[in-house]
């Protein structure tokens, strides 16, 4: 299944615009997940500091919320970050990037929309769609198949290639940063490669070929951030494009997977907390679907096949947690499945594939990494344990049914490959250079336990040769929403931030998924105070154990991370000295009353229905960090937002920054002289989407911002950068 099992996993909880090409893609909540981990990806080599160049880059986010028409003009007179205070350090910056440029790298692996289909590899280069022989691949002898200049977008970039079966035709997905909508191109493969056809808002496509050897792409169309429309077009002398399926209720939404063998498209209908599962024949598409089994609420279910049989990865039983069962391919009703292997408790699933004699799992056990390799033919499973360090994984393209292979990474270590080789029953790790920081710096695991008694899992990272850190800088993380894990992926900023001296802690508090569904099911809805005392009792913590001081903490997330850091803003601020945001979420409940936003409904499972329940209502009103500012001390905060955000609209976070400014100058005013106000500073971006993660401005500004309110000397921050990117 490749990605395709943590994209459904993830997709339950949160909905992915677009990871970008330059970090490990993970999950993101409902309509356009499928356009992360669509591709069966090969990795390809790339110098570090081409990934800093790299323009479209877009974080994975966690609110679905349609965008408001206004404009810069009309925004309420908020405090900004003067660009011109940032000079120097940008200079500075800019510097060091162009004398990085001129210096001999280490290759780094990052991911790139690529996939590799009979003789051929087909991939991006520079604002073309190409293609190369496969064993040519390294040398920069490609065919161009489509420039992408034609669509006359702002810097476009492919999101995700598909080839039909018999190589008569690609398609790809083309997108910018600045929105997410998307363009699906189909071109025609000839002496001389032509667009056959364009169609607007594609989430998933895929290829079938139906009994006349005639290709069929079926895809997905996502309207105001909803996707709940299949179409199936063919090309060529017997070109159409007609409505396959629509989803009628607003809270489901729909994308396509091709199953590994390719013998079946499944269409995927769900929601939260429930899925449907439709076979389209892949021999036979104009068939009419066959479905598993009829949605049950709260049943989760998700679909492979071999050899007749399908793989069904479900919540279904007791535990309410995912385990692999199996039935015959004719007898998919649920009542057939038996079950296959279950998994230990606090355990999530991560990813799953298939191959012709064994299945793979990648799981998540008590904050580790495994992968579970099980024998279909003797039922026999092998559990490996992966190296400490590692955090995250980046599953690689497979076409070779010996081989699994994968990368692991963290967020201050590029990712590793590492292969499991089915014939020798072993793991083989990638030899060559070592990098330096698995000697300069820790990775430890440590647990807070909750007010409740229940103990949270955390990940720290700091240096080796660290002296005193109750003295150091800390810098925590949080998420805690929609079952997802919070992000661990390699960040170049982060390692710099190791480097000079500081702690990262990554608090995996209950509402993400790091420990299963429960996980998850325990920080949501009339439980999402939960997460917010699971945070404040891991801050408590790594105080308590020596890991700095409040003086010294800063605490980052975003998206509807912004939840519960603005939450603890009111309630404990004392804990902290710097905040900072990018595209929060932090007005929980005037979204959720309106229900006329595109999204809202598909939220409900999340934060509950404040419009029709009481008791959903003034459960929010208890957390919501608009509704709980008062006149009180704050610790300093920079938000990022992005004028043409789509899922968090700017408007909101204006009027949380205004609301915000009010409450401290009544606090200033009401505490008299000698009172040092904290600053708010709201950093807006023209243009972008969600999350922007390669803006090499934003990291700046955030970095100046943590850097001056902690009383830190900066003046060796972007040679520590210049360091880390020539390892």
């Amino acid at each position: 299944m490749q990605q395709k099992t943590k994209l459904f996993l993830q997709a339950l909880k949160y909905s992915i615009p677009h990871l970008g090409k330059c970090m490990q893609k993970q999950h993101l909540n409902h309509c356009n997940f499928a356009d992360h981990y669509y591709n069966r990806i090969k990795l390809k080599k790339y110098h570090l500091n081409k990934c800093l160049q790299t323009k479209p880059k877009i974080s994975e986010l966690a609110r679905n919320i349609p965008s408001r028409s206004f404009s810069c003009k009309d925004l309420l007179p908020i405090k900004q970050e003067n660009e011109k205070s940032l000079s120097k350090n940008m200079d500075a910056f800019e510097k060091v990037r162009t004398k990085l440029e001129t210096q001999p790298q280490e290759e780094y692996e990052i991911i790139n929309a690529e996939i590799k289909h009979g003789g051929f590899v087909y991939y991006q280069e520079g604002c073309c769609l190409v293609r190369c022989k496969d064993e040519e691949a390294d040398n920069d002898n490609y065919e161009v198949l489509f420039n992408l200049e034609e669509l006359k977008l702002d810097q476009p970039f492919i999101d995700c290639i598909r080839v039909a079966p018999d190589e008569k035709y690609v398609a790809a997905k083309i997108r910018t940063e600045d929105s997410e909508a998307s363009t699906c191109v189909v071109v025609k493969l000839c002496d001389q490669p032509v667009m056959e056809a364009s169609f607007p808002n594609v989430s998933s496509f895929e290829w079938v070929k139906d009994e006349e050897d005639e290709d069929v792409l079926f895809y997905t169309f996502q309207r105001n951030l909803r996707c709940h429309d299949v179409y199936r077009a063919t090309f060529g002398d017997n070109k159409r494009n007609e409505r396959f399926y629509t989803e009628k209720d607003p809270s489901y939404f729909i994308f396509l997977y091709l199953t590994k063998d390719s013998r079946f498209l499944t269409m995927n209908i769900m929601n939260k907390t429930t899925s449907e599962v439709w076979l389209i024949d892949g021999l036979s598409p104009w068939d009419p679907p066959v479905l598993i089994q009829k949605r049950i609420r709260g049943v989760l279910y998700y679909v492979e096949h071999r050899d007749d049989e399908l793989y069904i990865l479900t919540n279904v039983g007791e535990p309410t947690e995912f385990k692999l069962m199996r039935t015959a391919a004719d007898t998919p009703a649920i009542m057939n499945w038996d079950l296959f292997f279950t998994m230990k408790r606090n355990t999530k699933v991560i990813d799953m594939d298939m191959f012709k004699d064994h299945c793979v799992l990648f799981l998540k056990h008590s904050n580790l990494l495994y992968v579970n390799v099980i024998g279909l033919a003797d039922d026999s499973v092998r559990s490996l344990k992966l190296p400490p360090w590692a955090c995250g994984f980046i599953m690689d393209s497979n076409y070779d049914p010996k081989n699994c292979p994968f990368q692991l990474c963290s967020p201050i270590r590029p990712p590793k490959y590492y292969t499991y080789k089915f014939a020798e029953n072993k793991l083989f790790e990638e030899t060559g250079h070592e990098d330096p920081i698995t000697k300069t710096s820790r990775v430890l695991r440590i647990e807070a336990k909750s007010k409740d008694g229940k103990l949270v899992p955390m990940t720290v990272f700091h240096k080796t040769d660290s002296e005193d850190l109750q003295k150091k800088p800390l810098l925590v993380h949080v998420y805690g929403a929609y079952g997802m894990d919070l992000k661990m992926n390699f960040r170049p900023e982060r390692r710099v931030l190791v480097d000079d001296g500081w702690i990262l802690a990554y608090c995996h508090v209950r509402g993400g998924g790091e420990l299963g569904l429960q996980w998850h099911a325990d920080g949501r809805l009339t439980k999402k105070l939960n997460g917010l005392a699971d945070l404040e009792a891991c801050i408590k913590t790594l105080h308590g154990q020596g890991f700095s001081q409040p003086s010294l903490t800063a605490l980052t997330a975003f998206s509807a991370g912004g939840v519960l850091v603005g939450a603890l803003c009111n309630s404990n601020p004392e804990l902290l000295r710097a905040v900072t945001l990018e595209a929060p979420f932090l007005d929980v409940l005037n979204t959720m009353m309106d229900t006329t936003l595109p999204l809202t409904l598909e939220e409900l499972e999340e934060w509950g229905n404040p419009s029709s329940d009481e008791k959903h209502k003034s459960y929010i009103k208890r957390y919501c960090p608009y509704q709980n500012i008062k006149p009180q001390h704050y610790p300093s905060i920079h938000i990022t937002a992005y004028e043409n955000d789509e899922r968090v609209p700017l408007k909101g976070i204006m009027n949380y920054t205004k609301k915000l400014q009010e409450a401290i100058t009544k606090h200033t005013e009401d505490t008299g002289e000698g009172y040092q106000a904290p600053n708010i500073i709201l950093d807006i971006h023209p243009g972008g989407n969600h999350v922007i993660e390669d803006s090499h401005k934003k990291i700046t500004a955030q970095f100046k911002f943590l850097y001056e309110e902690l009383g830190l000397d900066n003046t060796n921050v972007f040679e520590d950068l210049k360091k880390f990117l020539k390892f």
